[in-house]
This record gives C-alpha cells, sequence and structure tokens, in this order.
C-alpha cells in the first residue's frame, strides 16, 4: 500500500529572480499536490515557469517565499547538505542532454549516482546491471556512449535515474533531442517504470503528444497554473 502522504506539495510559491536591477517573477503563488505513484507532465510556453518549478521539486533551488514539502518535509527547514543528500537518495533526474560520462561504458555510468552513497562495488555493479536490463539494453552494458543511438543513451540516463531507487524522477525535456518514433519509447519506458516500480514521475515537456501519455497534465502561463488534468 502506498503511504498516505504526497511525494511533493507545494503552497503559494512564488520564485523571484534579480538581474542588475530587473526583476522577474518566474513562479507567482504556485499550489500543487503531486501523489505517490503519479505519472504527471508540466506543460507551458517558454517563460510559463515549468523548468524553474521542476528545478523547485528537484532541490535545485529555494523558493522566495511559499512552501514546499517532499514526503512531507519542508524543505525551507532543511540544511544544504540535508538537501545534497534528499537530492541524491530520494530524487533521481533525467535531462534533455544526457549527461552521460564518455570515458566510461553503460554499466559504469548507472554506477556513478551510487559512489557517493558509499555502496561497495559488487553491489553498485549489480544493481546497475539490474537497471540496464530493465530498460532493454543489458547487451550494450560495455558500449560507451559515442557507440550507442541517442535513444539508447537516453535509457542510460533512465537506468541511472533509477538505480538509487528515488522516490521522485524529474523528467527536463527527456524527450527533446529525439525523433517521434524514439520519444514514443522513451515514454514507454517511462509508462512501464511508473505501473511496475510505482516511482513518481514529472516530466517538463513541449512535445503534446508525450504528454498526452501522462495521467495528468499541469498547464503553467505567466507563473500560474492554468489548467490542471487528470484522465
Amino acid at each position: 500500500m502506498m503511504n498516505s502522504y504526497p511525494a511533493i506539495e507545494t503552497h503559494d510559491v512564488v520564485k523571484v529572480f534579480k538581474t542588475g536591477g530587473i526583476r522577474f517573477e518566474a513562479l507567482r503563488g504556485v499550489s500543487v499536490k503531486i501523489d505517490r505513484g503519479e505519472l504527471v507532465s508540466i506543460l507551458g510556453p517558454s517563460g510559463s515557469g515549468k523548468s524553474t518549478l521542476l528545478h523547485l521539486f528537484g532541490l535545485l533551488d529555494r523558493p522566495s517565499s511559499g512552501k514546499i514539502l517532499i514526503e512531507k518535509k519542508d524543505v525551507s527547514k532543511v540544511s544544504e547538505d540535508q538537501l545534497a543528500k534528499m537530492r541524491n537518495r530520494r530524487i533521481g533526474f533525467v535531462f534533455q542532454a544526457y549527461n552521460l560520462i564518455n570515458r566510461l561504458n553503460s554499466v559504469e555510468n548507472i554506477e556513478m549516482p551510487l559512489i557517493s552513497q558509499g555502496i561497495n562495488p559488487t553491489k553498485r555493479r549489480k544493481l546497475a546491471t539490474k537497471m540496464l536490463d530493465m530498460v532493454g539494453l543489458a547487451s550494450k552494458s560495455l558500449n560507451k556512449p559515442a557507440e550507442l543511438s541517442g535513444g539508447e543513451q537516453q535509457r542510460v540516463a533512465i537506468a541511472r535515474a533509477l538505480v538509487t531507487n528515488p522516490a521522485i524522477i524529474l523528467g527536463d525535456e527527456p524527450t527533446g533531442n529525439l525523433d517521434s518514433k524514439t520519444s514514443m519509447q522513451i515514454m514507454d519506458i517511462i509508462r512501464d517504470v511508473n505501473e511496475r516500480v510505482r516511482t513518481t514521475i514529472i516530466l517538463v515537456t513541449h512535445n503534446i503528444e508525450l504528454a498526452a501519455r501522462t495521467r495528468r497534465r499541469i498547464m503553467l502561463r505567466d507563473g500560474q497554473v492554468e489548467k490542471d488534468d487528470f484522465d
């Protein structure tokens, strides 16, 4: 049974950026609740605040005002060291740029988040190999990024995000560099992970077709929630 508390909850979140004498309000009172195990897409035009919101969800930044709770924990009351531990252990990231290390093969890339957790090499390799198999790339364990297609590299990136068994996976335009057919294949993997592992997955995307395959779509405009649709 899933825990009753939400994976992420925001209350009247405001985020202001200041550059020189210019003040830009990227988020203007955003309140959302994302339950554990949800598959959600965040959409909106450029400048709507969707990437800013994702960065706050990922503890990469703090709000200017308002409250964010990650698994019931008010992150405004958490130190930078504690935030770093939460990011490493509870949140996985998948970006548009795959961010793989070119000199490492697939399984070594997937192991990287486990090194900072102090996991021993034997267990690291076992976990990384299991994740590589989950995304259908068991045969590519020794291949380096240059020897993989874009879709395969993104699968490795997804496996790397999964290897720490995070509660939440955040994707920032995860199919942005891929053609439409490969994008849908990556989406199939994301949906499968969500269904099998019940990991909460939140995707920022411009791809309406991809967003239509998530079970909830949050539309932002001018830093506010314009629409929140459920299937």
